[in-house]
């Protein structure tokens, strides 16, 4: 217990971070269709590192593909 009250001033930002990014790669990845992203962002706890791959790089790979259709 003594681990948290004494890092609180970096865990609570960090949680906050992470909720963020979270939320919007969960949002987009639904809004997309893209299941297993979306499954692996729920799952996997990365601090929002995932979010931000997928909204960088895969969220926009599958808006191309789509307007070239």
């Amino acid at each position: 217990m003594n681990f948290f009250t004494n890092n609180l001033n970096w865990l609570v930002p960090l949680a906050i971070w992470e909720i963020v990014w979270k939320g919007i790669g969960l949002w987009r990845s639904a809004r997309a269709g893209h299941r297993y992203w979306f499954a692996a962002m729920l799952i996997i706890n990365t601090a929002g590192i995932l979010p931000i791959i997928y909204l960088l790089f895969f969220q926009n790979r599958e808006k191309k593909k789509a307007k070239t259709k």
